[in-house]
């Protein structure tokens, strides 16, 4: 049974029209017609069974039959990823795991050694959209357009634990900072995060500048962390991270 996030209230036996490319799938791809279902949420009221009531050209209505699932109560911590926008395939690859592993806001974050900073916040909440539909989520993640590194942090809510992916070492004139002064791993600094709302962050292509690195880890309320001896890819960091926090503080557990 299709399945589509919709912007109306879902309420029992009250009709609501899809837009017009909802209505074309169905109706066109998915060759249903007046009685056949699908299955729609709006990160409000649940899931439901909603029936096919009316077609006419471009325009498609449907009406809600059956809750299928109620909408969870906000429970447990929230999950906010921060990332360093890197090229357009390997972004919008971000935006869809974050989403599928379960992050409830995305934010760009502009840093020194940022390449790419151009963000289609419209392209990257049609990818979030899609990956919901797909992995029975009842909502979407909230968005932001991109934000700069200090404006990024400043917005996070109080009490958000800033988990700082941090790749370098402090030796200045080694690769990637030498050994000496690095993070403690990441499911090792978790363990004391438990049941605490956290913020993680993912820098570009190139790491924090020594500047940006110096003021994260100077700043009160921030984690940094190792992901392990290799240097990852951002993209990879990213899925790396969630799925740490997800497997020892978030939902699967």
């Amino acid at each position: 049974m299709p399945r589509l996030f919709v912007n109306s209230d879902l309420v029992a036996g009250t009709p609501f029209e899809l837009d017009e490319e909802q209505a074309k799938y169905l109706t066109r791809v998915m060759r249903l017609g007046v009685g056949d279902a699908a299955r729609v949420f709006n990160g409000r009221d649940g899931e439901w069974r909603a029936e096919i009531s009316a077609v006419a050209g471009r325009r498609a209505e449907m009406t809600p039959a059956e809750q299928l699932r109620q909408q969870p109560a906000q429970g447990g911590a929230p999950l906010t990823l921060l990332f360093a926008p890197v090229k357009k395939s390997e972004t919008d690859f971000i935006v869809e795991k974050a989403t599928e592993l379960g992050a409830g806001f995305i934010q760009p974050v502009i840093t020194e050694r940022t390449q790419s900073r151009t963000v289609r916040l419209d392209r990257f909440e049609k990818i979030a959209l899609e990956a919901s539909e797909q992995t029975e989520r009842l909502d979407i993640p909230l968005l932001a357009d991109a934000l700069g590194l200090d404006a990024a942090l400043e917005s996070l809510p109080e009490g958000t634990a800033l988990i700082f992916c941090d790749e370098a070492g402090d030796e200045a004139d080694a690769p990637w900072g030498g050994q000496s002064g690095r993070a403690q791993p990441m499911a090792q600094v978790l363990e004391g995060l438990k049941g605490q709302a956290a913020a993680i962050l993912i820098g570009p292509e190139g790491g924090f500048s020594p500047a940006e690195r110096g003021f994260l880890r100077a700043r009160e309320g921030t984690h940094p962390v190792s992901l392990g001896p290799r240097i990852l890819r951002a993209e990879t960091a990213a899925v790396a991270a969630m799925t740490l926090w997800q497997a020892m503080c978030g939902d699967w557990g």
